[in-house]
Parts: structure tokens; C-alpha cells; sequence
């Protein structure tokens, strides 16, 4: 059977507690080498529908193929493809860094003769080749993570997926771990799911928002910092214009004067100001010196797409 171009395909899940839905109709593709960020707010949905695609949750409806392989009719075969790191890392603080990767190899069915190199592997990866006859219980939280993530990466799976990979660790830590998550996109998928947002824009392609256990938005980091609830340009003048002469352009909605020549002008998704402004400007001679569009942040739009909805809600 030809392998599957993309690592993870999840269609339509939904896991219902009750009366209750957490996560509703949730589909997510990951193509090899890429990093997405799954995120929302507390309660969106983002840990049990990572706990669905990695095979501990059962989804009540819904498909996840990993590699092309049905993970509900193959589990097995499935799991061995997937490395998984959950938001507590699932350590023995009693166990050496070896001896914990070595039951973590053996338990993800790399032969016998192959955990040794396969150990060793892990360990250079997440910079811990001296750390290995080091109990984890005294390392410190950053080192603890590198082992949790050592684990997940020991049996050299396809997909990698990481819950809250930096939390409570400091920003030295914090850009360690963001630099070995870009190392591990060159040979693995990943999945990163993080409240951390400008980590997401430092090391993701692509980012998908969960709330209220929905999508609510999913694209490129580059498509996303041109979305915008409402558009925006700046412009500048050497003879700029009145503000009432602005404002009249068609499509415009409000204006901010930066100064006496430079304008941030509001506009509706879609429109067409530019078309407008531009030739309006040659011809009446305004000097046109600046026209760029106003990029969008990550929070904002991560704010925009939540505390909107929350506020919609009775």
C-alpha cells in the first residue's frame, strides 16, 4: 500500500460526555515536516482532541488514519507511528534517563538490539548525552522536559505531538525547547499545543484555533497575520488631504491621524480601497509615499476569534 502523502489525517471527531459535547465535528491533515499549532482557551477542546488523534481517547464519531493507517482498526500499528508527550510528562522520577528511555523504547517495540543506539539517538536530539545515569527526579523542569520529549521521539515515529512542551519553564528553557521542536520538523510532524502564542508564530507553519470544542480558524502563520476582523492600511502623503476627504473614500470606515501626513485607514474585509486610493491620489496629486497593509498578531486574532464568540454567547 503506498504511504500516505500526509502524516495524520483526523476527520469529523467528536467526543460527547452526556449531555455535554467537548469536541464537535473537529477534522485537522498534517503534511510531513510540518509543525501546527493547535490552540484555544481553557476547555476549548485541544487536549481531548489530542488524546483522540495519539489513540488514549476514543472518539465518539469520527476517523484518524496515521500514515494511511485507521487508528480505531489498527491501534497498534498505528501508535508506533505516533510519539506523544501530554502536558504532565508521564515520568518516573526514580529511574535513571536512561533507564526510563529504555523502558520507553521497549514499551514502543523497538527491538531488542536497537535500544541502545535508539536511547542514545534520543538523548544527543534533546541534549541529554550526560545526563544518563542522572535520576530525572534532581534535574531540573527544563531537563525533566527533554526527557518527556526524549520519550516521544525514541522509537522515531512520523508524528510527534507535543502538549504544553514549555510550561514552567524559563526563557532561557523556554527558546531551547522552541529551537529542538524546529530540529525535530526535519525529520518528524509535530503538533504543538501551547497558550505561549508568540512560540507558536517562532516555530509552527501552520495554526489551527479551537473553541467551544470547534474550529474557528486554521491556516498558514503568513495567511494569518493578513487576517483581520476588519482591514487596515497605512498610508503616507507628502500633500496629504483632509481627514474628511479620506473618510469619503468609498469602503473607508474610520481613520487614526499617526500625523500630520501618515494615516491608518479602516476599511471592510474584501474591499477594494486600494483600487480607489491610489489613482485618486495621482490624480489629485497627494503624493503618495507609503500604502502597506497592517499585519495582524497571532493574539489578536486569537483574541478576535474567542472573547468574540464568548460574547455572543447567552
Amino acid at each position: 500500500m503506498p504511504e500516505s502523502p500526509n502524516t495524520l489525517e483526523a476527520q469529523h471527531l467528536s467526543r460527547i460526555y452526556g449531555a455535554r459535547t467537548a469536541v464537535h465535528e473537529v477534522s485537522l491533515s498534517l503534511a510531513r515536516g510540518e509543525v501546527l499549532g493547535l490552540l484555544g482557551p481553557n476547555g476549548a477542546g485541544t487536549t481531548t482532541t489530542m488524546q483522540m488523534i495519539t489513540g488514549n481517547l476514543a472518539p465518539s464519531t469520527g476517523s484518524v488514519t496515521v500514515c494511511g493507517i485507521d487508528l480505531l482498526e489498527r491501534p497498534i500499528d498505528a501508535k508506533a507511528r505516533i510519539g506523544y508527550l501530554p502536558e504532565t510528562p508521564p515520568l518516573y522520577r526514580d529511574f535513571t534517563v536512561d533507564e526510563y528511555l529504555r523502558l520507553a523504547a521497549r514499551l514502543h517495540r523497538v527491538a531488542r538490539g536497537k535500544v541502545g543506539p535508539a536511547v542514545a539517538r534520543a538523548k544527543s536530539r534533546c541534549g541529554l548525552p550526560d545526563k544518563g545515569g542522572q535520576l530525572i527526579g534532581t534535574l531540573s523542569k527544563g531537563y525533566q522536559q527533554r526527557v518527556g520529549i526524549a520519550q516521544a521521539i525514541v522509537h522515531e515515529p512520523d508524528l510527534v505531538v507535543l502538549d504544553e512542551p514549555t510550561v514552567g519553564l524559563d526563557p532561557n528553557q523556554i527558546r531551547e525547547i522552541r529551537a529542538l521542536v524546529r530540529e525535530l520538523a526535519a525529520d518528524h510532524s509535530v503538533i504543538l499545543s501551547t497558550h505561549i502564542l508568540p512560540e507558536v508564530e517562532a516555530v509552527c507553519d501552520r495554526v489551527q484555533i479551537l473553541h467551544q470544542g470547534r474550529v474557528v480558524y486554521t491556516d498558514t502563520i503568513a495567511a494569518l497575520r493578513q487576517h483581520r476582523a476588519g482591514q487596515a492600511l497605512t498610508v503616507a502623503f507628502r500633500r496629504p488631504p483632509s481627514v474628511e476627504t479620506l473618510r469619503a473614500l468609498p469602503g473607508v470606515r474610520s481613520i487614526d491621524a499617526l500625523s500630520e501626513q501618515r494615516f491608518r485607514l479602516f476599511h471592510e474585509p474584501g474591499d477594494t480601497l486600494v483600487d480607489t486610493l491610489v489613482p485618486r491620489a495621482v490624480e489629485r496629486n497627494w503624493g503618495l509615499v507609503e500604502l502597506s497593509p497592517v499585519e495582524t498578531s497571532l493574539e489578536e486574532v486569537f483574541v478576535n476569534l474567542t472573547q468574540r464568540d464568548e460574547a455572543a454567547t447567552p
